[in-house]
């Protein structure tokens, strides 16, 4: 499985009357792990759309467990638990600065072919970057 961790400062702007972090910014943060964690495997969501391929959204499940407050500095835990086909999954944990688990969440995606709009096969370099971590 591959995990990667990045962390995010919650702005003013992303929390709510409460003083939390209001429930729809966590699907941007998940967006934000998803990036970071296919950056550090060496391919960004630019590259693969400058090749054809989209990947949108096609599940998205998260579980609140405690809330998170402005200026806290959240760490977005991404895992990729299986390799991918025409779909991928990520795991997501959002941590906050005591090192408690305040959020779990999973997307699923699914590769499309921009020309035709139909999914395809996962890029074989992402594939290959991740093979070592299935093995």
């Amino acid at each position: 499985m591959f995990t990667h961790r990045t962390s995010l400062r919650v702005r003013y702007s992303e929390t709510d009357r409460m003083g939390y972090v209001y429930y729809g910014n966590y699907a941007m943060y998940y967006e934000a792990g998803r990036v970071e964690a296919l950056r550090a495997l060496g391919m960004s969501y630019r590259e693969m759309e400058d090749t054809g391929i989209m990947l949108p959204v096609i599940k998205l499940e998260v579980n609140y467990l405690k809330p998170a407050f402005y200026d806290d500095l959240i760490t977005v835990e991404t895992s990729i638990p299986l390799l991918p086909d025409v779909k991928i999954k990520f795991d997501y944990l959002c941590i906050n600065p005591n090192n408690e688990i305040i959020n779990k969440g999973h997307t699923t995606l699914v590769f499309i072919n921009k020309e035709n709009g139909r999914p395809c096969r996962a890029p074989q370099e992402l594939i290959k970057q991740l093979q070592p971590y299935f093995n």
